[in-house]
């Protein structure tokens, strides 16, 4: 499949981006190749990763647990401890094998570690595939509020082999399928439609889907690396779903929800705002939230989960001058960014979602 050519560094694509990665560690004198995986990619991915990697460097593999609970700064300390005490220096190399979480803590331990030390991704869920490990964005939770500690830095190059997704379980790959529906929402009217038959892409055509949508994303990445402007676009769905994602991961009685789950309930809710915006039909919102509710189980809200999820909106990345910015769609397949709108809106959204 064909390589893509990111800002800075490849994207490689099945069993023979292998030979490239041993070609790049040929090339470079690493001192020391550290592994950074947790629990379950140690247990499913790595076995089948290690025996590709052709080098005599030494190899030093760091596990965590699994889990969003662990992206967070103690686990980076505890990262950038065990890289002093195994030798880590500024010409060691990172490679992060896993789901988001490890590609995002990751890249931030490398990118932070003796001032940055190199690093490679090799994305193991869906989710990470198309989404986390693209781009250029690392970084850590502050408590339960998303990805507010960070750093946009790229790797050397990203690894994706669908093999990997053998070991997920349905729910994964129903996670990682939020964000290729975004994509085509956001970009590309031909690609959203693709998605009115998942049990299709599902298999055959899955690998050709996920080349697209990270094609998708590198396109608007490339335009704005740093996010000042159209890359904000990558954030439909995310404003609201960032917020539930935080609220159910902080509240005991709610059961918390993978990312790909909560954004596609912020999907709905933002394709909502965007009709009653008049930036969408009725008949495209109504088609937005049939397919999503075919493909993710509905999340039961209560009255009073409303006003914390609302509070938590002001902590979203985006927000300017205090004001709470969405990017919503202008039609499927296009986008408008920095969107103001009105609490009032944002709790009819809510009752539509459970009507």
């Amino acid at each position: 499949m064909e390589i893509i050519e990111a800002n800075g560094y490849p994207i490689y694509f099945g069993e023979d981006a292998y030979q490239s990665l041993n070609k790049f560690i040929e090339e470079h004198s690493y001192s020391t190749i550290f592994i950074l995986t947790d629990t379950n990619s140690n247990e499913y991915c790595l076995t089948k990763f290690l025996p590709f990697l052709a080098t005599d460097k030494t190899i030093e593999i760091i596990e965590i647990e699994s889990g969003e609970s662990e992206k967070n700064i103690t686990t980076c300390v505890e990262i950038w401890n065990i890289l002093t005490e195994l030798g880590g220096d500024r010409k060691s190399l990172l490679i992060n094998i896993g789901g988001g979480v490890i590609t995002d803590i990751g890249g931030f331990v490398a990118s932070t570690f003796k001032r940055g030390i190199d690093f490679i991704h090799i994305p193991t869920t869906l989710l990470a595939m198309v989404d986390a490990s693209v781009g250029g964005k690392n970084g850590v939770d502050l408590g339960n509020l998303k990805n507010q500690i960070g750093v946009i830095n790229v790797p050397k190059m990203v690894l994706i082999d669908t093999e990997y997704l053998l070991t997920l379980p349905q729910n994964e790959i129903r996670s990682g399928f939020a964000e290729m529906i975004k994509h085509g929402l956001i970009h590309c009217q031909i690609y959203w439609t693709h998605f009115r038959n998942l049990k299709s892409a599902q298999h055959d055509f899955l690998p050709e889907l996920i080349h697209r949508s990270v094609e998708i994303k590198n396109e608007i990445v490339m335009q704005d690396p740093t996010e000042n402007g159209i890359r904000k676009a990558l954030n439909f769905g995310h404003t609201l779903g960032h917020a539930i994602e935080s609220y159910f991961l902080e509240n005991e009685n709610k059961k918390t929800l993978l990312h790909g789950e909560a954004i596609a309930v912020g999907m709905i809710l933002e394709s909502y705002i965007s009709w009653q915006k008049g930036l969408l039909s009725e008949d495209e919102y109504l088609e937005i939230k049939n397919m999503i509710n075919t493909v993710f189980e509905t999340i039961n809200f209560e009255e009073n989960d409303l006003q914390p999820i609302l509070d938590l909106l002001i902590h979203d990345k985006k927000n300017e001058y205090g004001k709470i910015q969405f990017a919503l769609l202008d039609g499927i397949g296009n986008i408008k960014i920095n969107q103001e709108v009105e609490n009032e809106l944002i709790i009819k959204s809510f009752a539509d979602y459970k009507s």
